[in-house]
């Protein structure tokens, strides 16, 4: 699984010019669910997310997690997080998960985070064409991918 961490200070999805999803504080997610993933990697992800300390303490130092400044979620489904450029230019998306799978992964990720104490979680509609909106605080933006901790065997 790959995720995109944006630190925000706000966040929206808009779909069809109304907003289905939004928060405050807090991160916005960009998750990418590939074909190989397992449930391991999904447990591995939610304990990363929820523990990643990237917000500020008092001294200015990237020290508090998002548990601790009590921070939101606006968490949206990306299957282009998955794609592979290796050849040519044009972006091959075989590497993600079929989306009736991945959907279970997208919906599972967000239960995950809530059940390991994230108070606000909101999310885009899966599969949908949406329009995203933040104000990133920093800027911060990690890129987390669970394949460097989850070594698969070729």
């Amino acid at each position: 699984m790959k995720a995109v961490i944006q630190r925000v200070l706000s966040a929206d999805v808009k779909v069809d010019g109304k907003v289905v999803g939004e928060c405050n504080k807090g991160y916005m997610i960009l998750l990418g669910v590939q074909s190989d993933d397992t449930v391991r990697d999904l447990e591995i992800l939610i304990k990363k997310v929820v523990n990643l300390r990237i917000f500020e303490d008092d001294e200015g130092r990237m020290n508090l997690s998002l548990l601790d400044v009590g921070g939101e979620v606006l968490c949206i489904s990306q299957f282009t997080l998955c794609a592979d450029t290796k050849k040519g230019n044009r972006p091959s998306f075989i590497g993600a998960m079929n989306p009736d799978i991945a959907k279970g992964y997208y919906d599972n990720f967000c239960k995950g985070l809530k059940e390991n104490g994230v108070k606000r979680i909101e999310k885009g509609i899966f599969g949908a064409d949406m329009q995203v909106s933040l104000v990133n605080d920093g800027p911060v933006t990690i890129i987390l991918d669970t394949e460097l901790w989850c070594k698969r065997e070729n």
